[in-house]
């Protein structure tokens, strides 16, 4: 089969690799209909990671069940199915709370395991035509419809970044009413967004310096772009906010606003790679955004960490970083009485209620959409999603395509896709 294979940092190719097969009885093979490029999968592009090289990306997998272990039950051939990035095995004493990402059986070396990433345990991804599945039972969820229908490209976002922008709002305690700031436009920041707007949010501010995300903004409702390149994001959020101060928090006697300046809820969709705000897209600053959450959090307030912060970065911009390790603002952030959670998502916890979301008409998070490929593309694809330019901010792999035929937003073979969120 055909799969898209790490050779070294900004370079992947698509090579003839070996069919998956049957390995244990609670496996399955997935044929992909549809696979995704994840911001994640860029670590591991520019060579930030342990990867090495003859690794198969891809961990947001979609397909049909093209073969079954003897004791996979509940899965069947011809099933159309989706994955959680993070494998698991339902068993352990993580999985059975619900940590499915944290899994303590299937990674041999840490907890935690997934498809196609380093440090996740030896499993290929799924940028490719088949897909081995373990513990098929626990961790396929069974979708309608057929491949290529209009829910195909919400139904792959499924597999991660729809469920983990939702785990960033669950992580940052979003409520009805509530204030959020999310940094970062990138795929996750923009369901972060959409998932902030689900959960009853009132005003929502989503910061980057990319054009073409900060656009993407406007198709989420309640939520405006802050563009960092223009000024001081944080100050900017202050001076937006400043008219509801006026009108609902100094209507209490005695309680002036500026004591509350920013918002209730704030989430880190960066991580590491994170830019000086003072050199929007120029220069890296992986303190950035820690210490812009802190700013922008108001006193009780609570943050999400849904970013990567990896514990070894062998390309790190200063020694520092290079072994994980990060400068906070941890005394102001004590002073306010800050709640922070931070982590990958169990996928699991929240995909079924997404996609009966989707399936309602609630949700459409395919509006992030911008490129659907065939497998050969996907090099071409690496190298201008890694320069966040020409408006790649999610693309889309379609293994059984022939040929180069790109189709960009709002377009599936020629029909037009809705756009609702």
């Amino acid at each position: 089969m055909r799969a898209v294979v790490w050779k070294g940092p900004r370079e992947v190719a698509v090579e003839q690799v070996s069919d998956p097969k049957i390995e244990d009885s609670n496996d399955a093979i997935l044929r992909l209909t549809t696979a995704a490029i994840c911001g994640s999968d860029l670590h591991m592009y520019e060579g930030r990671t342990q990867a090495q090289p003859g690794q198969i990306f891809g961990h947001e997998n979609l397909g049909v069940i093209e073969e079954v272990g003897s004791s996979v039950k509940a899965i069947k051939k011809g099933d159309r199915v989706v994955l959680p990035f993070n494998i698991a095995c339902g068993w352990c004493f993580n999985c059975a709370r619900q940590y499915t990402n944290a899994c303590l059986t299937l990674n041999p070396q840490s907890h935690g395991a997934g498809f196609g990433y380093s440090g996740l345990g030896p499993y290929p991804g799924g940028q490719a035509e088949f897909l081995r599945v373990p513990y098929a039972d626990f961790n396929c969820l069974k979708l309608p419809g057929t491949p290529m229908d209009e829910y195909e490209d919400d139904f792959v976002l499924l597999a991660d970044i729809f469920p983990t922008g939702y785990h960033a709002t669950e992580m940052a305690k979003v409520g009805p009413g509530d204030t959020v700031a999310i940094f970062g436009a990138g795929p996750v920041g923009l369901l972060a967004a959409l998932s902030a707007h689900l959960r009853g949010a009132s005003e929502i501010y989503v910061v980057d310096c990319v054009p073409d995300r900060l656009n993407l903004v406007h198709k989420i409702p309640n939520a405006t772009p802050i563009d960092f390149s223009q000024g001081d994001p944080v100050e900017q959020i202050f001076d937006l906010r400043a008219e509801h101060r006026r009108s609902v928090q100094d209507l209490r006697p005695n309680h002036p606003g500026d004591k509350m300046p920013g918002v209730m809820c704030s989430i880190d969709a960066v991580g590491y790679e994170a830019y000086a705000d003072s050199a929007a897209g120029e220069r890296q600053d992986p303190n950035q955004v820690l210490n812009n959450v802190i700013r922008v959090t108001n006193p009780t307030g609570h943050v999400g960490i849904i970013g990567v912060y990896f514990p070894q970065d062998p390309r790190g911009v200063d020694e520092q970083e290079k072994q994980g390790k990060f400068t906070m603002a941890l005394g102001e952030a004590w002073n306010r009485g800050l709640s922070f959670e931070m982590g990958q998502a169990p996928v699991k916890r929240y995909n079924v209620y997404l996609r009966d979301l989707i399936l309602a008409g609630r949700a459409r998070p395919s509006v992030i959409v911008s490129h659907r490929i065939s497998i050969d593309e996907a090099p071409n694809a690496y190298e201008q999603f890694d320069l966040r330019q020409n408006g790649y901010t999610k693309v889309v792999i379609k293994p059984q395509m022939q040929g180069t035929a790109t189709v960009k937003r709002g377009e599936v073979q020629g029909e037009v896709v809705h756009e609702r969120v």
